[in-house]
């Protein structure tokens, strides 16, 4: 065999069993996202997120996932956490907030980001941090399956952490719309044509089980979407009449034909533009 032929079969093995994940300088970053194809842990020089005191409207859950995230940023039993409901009410501004109002007494605290898609990848990242001294959140924005989806089956093994269990250092925090991580059709649709009904809807459903911490978003009021938008007015030094503010804000909400923290602040946006107010 030539060595042409003998460097493919090299080349080949390698993109098989690629080597192992380089040990990146932690102490470069508080926050990393993971990346596959190859994998690797990139450093987040800047983190796009607000201060804890500018959500308003979710008090309970705000208090909740900080003590949850406190007490494991301090080495104590935590919970994995699944923040779900309406859009736009602050689920992931929450998380990245309470990671940065902890970060000065638990500076080894890291966020780590990854994708639905990357899910499947996840077990060789907990082998990797498992032997790191810094503790992890891993973060997932956004997650739901649809009915053909199999990467709940990745994510279970995240939660359960397998025969080995999952790394002490490690919790897992998730986004979503969905209470049950799947759509409501799809369940009935494994209801209605499953040869056990009851088993097939308890596999789909007990996703969302695995998360010890469930914590519900709702539609803010019209007050709390005043007190909102008056909090990034404060925040950022802007003063406008107050009567006028308010009448601007809600003609801003009725256009857009809702209400939410995600709303409030494009609003703010572009009062801000129309003042000359570079956000930073």
């Amino acid at each position: 065999m030539d060595q042409t032929a003998l460097t493919r079969i090299a080349d080949a093995l390698e993109r098989m069993s690629p080597a192992p994940l380089a040990a990146p300088d932690f102490a470069a970053a508080s926050a990393f996202v993971w990346h596959v194809d190859p994998e690797r842990l990139e450093p987040v020089a800047h983190i796009s997120r607000v201060d804890l005191e500018l959500l308003v409207g979710i008090n309970r859950s705000r208090d909740t996932l900080l003590d949850n995230t406190r007490r494991f940023a301090q080495g104590f039993a935590a919970n994995n956490a699944l923040l779900w409901g309406a859009r736009g009410m602050g689920k992931s501004s929450l998380v990245k907030a309470i990671h940065a109002s902890l970060l000065s007494d638990c500076p080894d605290l890291k966020l780590i980001e990854l994708q639905r898609e990357d899910l499947p990848s996840v077990a060789r990242l907990l082998h990797f941090l498992s032997t790191a001294r810094q503790r992890f959140i891993l973060f997932c924005d956004d997650l739901s399956f649809s009915h053909d989806d199999q990467h709940y089956k990745s994510l279970k093994a995240v939660l359960d952490g397998g025969i080995e269990g999952c790394p002490e250092n490690v919790v897992f925090y998730a986004t979503s719309n969905r209470r049950h991580l799947m759509p409501r059709e799809m369940i009935e649709n494994e209801r209605s044509s499953a040869i056990s009904p009851s088993e097939a809807v308890e596999e789909k459903v007990s996703l969302s089980d695995r998360f010890g911490l469930w914590l519900g978003f709702h539609p803010c009021t019209q007050d709390e979407y005043l007190e909102m938008i008056a909090g990034y007015c404060a925040a950022h030094g802007l003063k406008r009449d107050a009567d006028q503010l308010r009448a601007e804000a809600i003609e801003w909400q009725a256009t857009r034909g809702a209400r939410s923290g995600r709303v409030a602040w494009q609003f703010f946006v572009d009062l801000a533009g129309r003042q000359g107010i570079t956000l930073r």
